[in-house]
Formats: C-alpha cells, structure tokens, sequence
C-alpha cells in the first residue's frame, strides 16, 4: 500500500525503512533490520539514506539500492561499536558519502539536508536519566524533489534545530519509546506545515507497539491529513 503527494509516491517497508520516489529517482530511508525487507531484492534505490547506527543494516542496503546507488551514512557510524554483527561502511561496494550534522548536499537533483536527531532530557531517556539517543549520535533527513519537500526525523524528540523547518510530507516515528510523543508530532507538523503525515517506525517489537488509528484520528481532529499505510500490503 502507497500514498502519494504530488509527484511522489511514498511506502513504508516496517521499521524505519521507507521509499520515495517521483517516478524518476528512488530514496529509501534506513532500509533493513528486524527481517523487513527478507522478501526484498528491489535494487532500484538511487540514493539510500541511513540516520544511525540503530538503523545501520548493510545486508538492507544491499537490497535496495542500485549497482550505482549513492549511500549516504551518518558520519557517527561505526560498525565496530554497534553491539550486534555488521560489516564496515567501507566494505560497501556503492559511491558512500559520509554525512554530518547540518550537511547540505545535492544527489541525484535532490536536495538533501542532515538535521541533528537526539532525545532530550525531558523527552525519552534510560532509568538512569540518560537519553537513548544523545546529541551527536544521529540525524533526520529533509528532502527536496524539486520543491517538494519529506521529512524524516530519525530517531529524535522534538527539538530546538527544527525552528524555521517546513516540510509537504512529514514521516513520523509514532512510537513513543524512542522518538517524540504523539501529542508532539502533532503540534510539529502543524508547525512546520506538513500537509500529509505518514507514520512510520512503529509495531516492529514490542517496544514500538502504538496506535496508528488513534494518532491519526487526534490528528484529524486537528485538522491534519494522515496516511496509514500497510508494509505487508
């Protein structure tokens, strides 16, 4: 199941992988983890994205993306860190760029921005007070299709660094464990102007587990459109 806006055409694959395109070019977003894409062998991706090093999955990106795909990956990843079993960025056979906060660049005719991701103190942090997520350790991704813009935050509460942001399609991590609350992204996509919010990053695990009809109902309410879609369908 699709959605479109404009000229693009939006799925989400389970977790946080999603697929963009404008007929032309292919993006994905953090393809990979927790079997989503084990039936998948795509290899359209012109440019892959990657946020972090919790959605760092070579073996997805390898699905997705296009012999001659460029990979974009957070520059804070490092797979001899990452607590489970990887492969060095370096052993992708793709053009990588390595990404940092506050990186603009240009793919493909795509405008790409990196906008710092991180949990806040007050927002989702460990028993001990600590944020899953500190400053540093990830970005979200603002996308321009030639003047139509997506937003992916990445695994992030609602923080300072959107002030000014506006975006057409928000992509948004409803799941209240690791990223902003529902009530939050509510109130930032009415301020950044999203005119279609799609939630992702949701009912992989247990601890995603959310409410996709109740959040896009409070939504509606607000006078928001939201796009519930399927990665099964």
């Amino acid at each position: 199941m699709s959605t479109t806006y404009g000229d693009l055409t939006i799925d989400w694959l389970g977790y946080a992988t999603s697929r963009i395109t404008d007929g032309e070019r292919v993006v994905y977003i953090d393809p990979g983890r927790y079997g989503v894409l084990d039936d998948s062998d795509a290899r359209d991706g012109d440019l892959v994205l990657v946020t972090h090093d919790d959605h760092y999955d070579p073996d997805g990106i390898e699905r997705v993306a296009a012999d001659d795909a460029v990979v974009g990956v957070f520059e804070g990843i490092r797979s001899e860190e990452i607590d489970r079993e990887s492969r060095p960025v370096s052993e992708l056979d793709y053009e990588i760029r390595r990404v940092g906060i506050g990186d603009t660049f240009e793919i493909d005719g795509i405008g790409i921005e990196a906008i710092s991701a991180y949990n806040t103190p007050d927002g989702h942090t460990r028993e001990d007070g600590t944020p899953y997520h500190p400053v540093g350790e990830g970005v979200g991704y603002r996308l321009d299709f030639d003047g139509t813009t997506v937003f992916y935050p990445g695994d992030s509460d609602v923080i300072p660094e959107y002030r000014g942001l506006t975006v057409d399609v928000f992509l948004a991590p409803i799941d209240d464990a690791f990223t902003m609350s529902p009530d939050a992204i509510v109130d930032l996509a009415e301020r950044i102007g999203a005119e279609l919010v799609v939630p992702v990053h949701y009912d992989t695990f247990e601890a995603l587990e959310a409410d996709a009809e109740a959040f896009a109902a409070d939504a509606r309410d607000r006078g928001l459109i939201v796009e519930i879609l399927s990665p099964e369908a």
